[in-house]
């Protein structure tokens, strides 16, 4: 049975350190990564803020990332493709070495917030063992077995998606009057309003898409009525 592994790291061992630190009001949300060679992994992520001219200049002296480039845009969030060079010996370790999967890696000016799969026990003590070796000081924040699917990938969500939607249920933000701003449940999740905004986006999106559209796009398209 696979083994869900939550830590939080410190910017200053990761990437992007440089460039969080120029930026800080920035949020980086990785949405995947792709290994390019040994020593390469490439990751594609959310960038969400004000100051993306800050934090697009920093990119240049930033010793941990290069070759970055914009995708696409949505309001104040962009999304980047670049490489990742230093500072990530533990997240190649896990993901081309053991085989564990980065579900998610939220960054901030002040913490990495990560959550890997992993096959088995064994293979999370490897993860720790190399971590300690290396003088990496990874926090775990939870360690947990996976019993059952994740329901959101039933929905097209990913899980920070699912999360931010039940949250938002549960605290009332949906309810007719709000129980709870979008100031106040972006605090409760612990990121900025342009994020939460963002998430929210990209959730309905995909509820929509996965669920109300569901053979029928083809059909509706043709319509005219």
């Amino acid at each position: 049975m696979s083994v869900m592994g939550e830590f939080t790291i410190d910017s200053g061992d990761f990437a992007l350190h440089e460039t969080l630190s120029a930026a800080p009001e920035m949020v980086v949300e990785v949405e995947r990564l792709v290994a390019t060679s040994e020593d390469r992994l490439m990751p594609y992520f959310w960038v969400t803020g004000k100051d993306h001219a800050a934090f697009e200049e920093a990119f240049e002296r930033d010793p941990s990332i290069t070759n970055a480039t914009r995708v696409s845009e949505f309001d104040d969030t962009v999304l980047y493709r670049a490489e990742w060079t230093e500072n990530i010996e533990a997240i190649i370790y896990a993901y081309v070495g053991i085989g564990a999967t980065i579900l998610e890696a939220t960054g901030t000016g002040e913490h990495w917030n990560l959550k890997m799969r992993f096959d088995d026990e064994e293979t999370v003590s490897d993860f720790h063992e190399f971590c300690r070796e290396r003088g990496v000081d990874f926090e775990l924040d939870r360690l947990y077995e996976q019993s059952q699917p994740m329901a959101s990938s039933q929905y097209g969500l990913t899980p920070t998606q699912r999360e931010t939607l039940v949250t938002a249920y549960e605290e009332g933000f949906f309810d007719v009057p709000q129980q709870i701003t979008m100031t106040e449940l972006a605090a409760s999740l612990g990121i900025t309003q342009q994020a939460l905004s963002k998430r929210l986006h990209h959730a309905h999106k995909n509820l929509i898409g996965h669920v109300l559209t569901v053979g029928q796009v083809g059909e509706d398209r043709g319509r005219r009525d």
